[in-house]
């Protein structure tokens, strides 16, 4: 093939065979980095037998309950660092309306699972789903802003029995002062025949912001959770 220079020539180099294997092996080799696939971590392979707890949830919105299974995978068995981690997750229940979006939930999440790594986002991710004609109150006077969020709260329970995540609560002291308001407060409104909860709380209580427990009363002017102590003036 010929090639005619318009320009004039200021220098020039042969390329050897040399040339030619090395200049392709860098291509070849930039081939490989731009299709090479990044790993965050390593898949689990699942085991023969796995380890789990089955969780029932009954809620207002459902007719039947719905129950949760999650399974554990054993990681470094009979090792110092041994632990557990979710592998899967089932939810299984008579009432066929949800059944579609609880599938491709649960097989989302367990491949979330399998993949490894930090799965504690999930419990957040969960939890802040809201249902757009307004949650429902479970037991005990707890507001749950949607189904979804309330999967998201047996997952954290589950992480948290397993270790993955650190139980919230208050220590010693602050449950002995929450105690004590509470004792005092309804010592205090007894004797107007105040009428209470099945859970010890007053009857008129206010939604706290904090736990979502209809627990709040104002004492000594001011705000105050009977459950978890979350308090206006601090």
């Amino acid at each position: 093939m010929t090639v005619k220079i318009d320009k004039k020539i200021v220098g020039y180099t042969l390329v050897n065979e040399e040339d030619k294997a090395k200049a392709a092996a860098n291509l070849q080799a930039q081939k490989d980095a731009a299709n090479k696939v990044v790993q965050l971590g390593e898949p689990l392979s699942r085991p023969d037998k796995l380890v789990g707890n089955t969780y029932k949830i009954k809620t207002p919105v459902t007719e039947h309950a719905l129950y949760i299974t999650i399974n554990d995978v054993i990681m470094n068995e009979d090792t110092p660092q041994e632990h557990r981690r979710p592998f899967e997750i089932f939810i299984n229940s008579k009432n066929m309306e949800h059944f579609q979006w609880i599938v491709a939930l649960t097989r989302v999440m367990s491949a979330v699972f399998r993949k490894g790594g930090d799965v504690t986002f999930l419990v957040e991710e969960l939890k802040s789903v809201f249902e757009p004609s307004g949650g429902y109150f479970k037991k005990g006077g707890k507001f749950v802003p949607s189904l979804v969020a309330e999967i998201g709260e047996v997952v954290e329970q589950h992480l948290q029995e397993i270790g993955m995540l650190k139980k919230p609560g208050l220590d010693h002291h602050q449950k002995k002062l929450v105690e004590e308001k509470k004792a005092e407060y309804l010592e205090k409104h007894a004797k107007a025949g105040e009428e209470v909860t099945a859970e010890g709380f007053p009857k008129g209580a206010q939604l706290c912001t904090k736990c979502n427990t209809k627990a709040s009363i104002v004492m000594d002017g001011c705000l105050t959770c009977l459950n978890c102590g979350e308090s206006k003036c601090g």
